[in-house]
C-alpha cells in the first residue's frame, strides 16, 4: 500500500483539511479574479497617455524608455475606416470589455483566461499624423511574461492585415 496509509491518523486528517482549505482559497481567488481597481491615471492628459510604471508589465508608444517602448500603429485610410478595422480586431479577441470609445481615445479591458487578471489597453488616435498611439498595462503584479507586448503586436498585425485587404 501507499505511504499515505502508513501516516499517523492525525496527520492524514490534517493533510485532508489543508488540501480542502487550499482548494477553497484557489476557488475563491478564481471567482473573485485578480482584477484590482481601475487605475486613476488612465486617459489623455495634454495629448499624452500615462507613462509606464517601473515594472516591466507595460508598453507605451509615446515618450517611453526602451524597455517599455512599442511602435504606434500607422494607417493610410480614413480615420473612420481605421476605427472600424480596429474595432473589428478588438471585438474578435476573447475577454474584452470596451470601457470608452470617443473621437480620439479608446479604453478597453482585457481579462486573462486563467487567473482573470485585467490589463488596461488604451488607444489615442492622432489623425494629423495618421497614427494610433497605444498603451497596455497590467493592473496588478510586477511581471506579465510579455503578455501586454504580445497582445499589442497581435492587434497591430491583425489591423495591418485587415487594412491591407480593405
Amino acid at each position: 500500500m501507499g505511504g499515505f496509509l502508513k501516516m499517523p491518523i492525525k496527520f492524514q486528517y490534517g493533510l485532508k483539511y489543508l488540501t480542502k482549505l487550499m482548494g477553497a482559497i484557489i476557488m475563491l481567488w478564481g471567482i473573485s479574479g485578480c482584477s484590482g481597481s481601475r487605475p486613476e491615471n488612465l486617459g489623455l492628459k495634454n495629448n499624452l497617455l500615462a507613462a509606464c510604471p517601473e515594472s516591466p508589465n507595460c508598453v507605451l508608444s509615446q515618450k517611453s524608455d526602451p524597455k517599455h517602448q512599442i511602435q504606434p500603429i500607422r494607417y493610410a485610410g480614413s480615420l473612420e475606416d481605421t476605427k472600424d478595422i480596429l474595432n473589428h480586431v478588438i471585438r474578435s479577441m476573447d475577454d474584452t470589455r470596451i470601457i470608452t470609445q470617443n473621437a480620439v481615445y479608446w479604453h478597453i479591458e482585457f481579462t486573462t483566461r486563467w487567473l482573470r487578471f485585467i490589463d488596461d489597453v488604451e488607444f489615442y488616435f492622432v489623425e494629423s499624423e495618421a497614427l494610433i498611439h497605444l498603451r497596455s498595462a497590467s493592473r496588478l503584479g510586477y511581471w506579465d511574461f510579455g503578455v501586454n507586448r504580445k497582445r499589442m503586436k497581435a492587434i497591430r498585425s491583425q489591423f495591418e492585415k485587415l487594412a491591407k485587404d480593405s
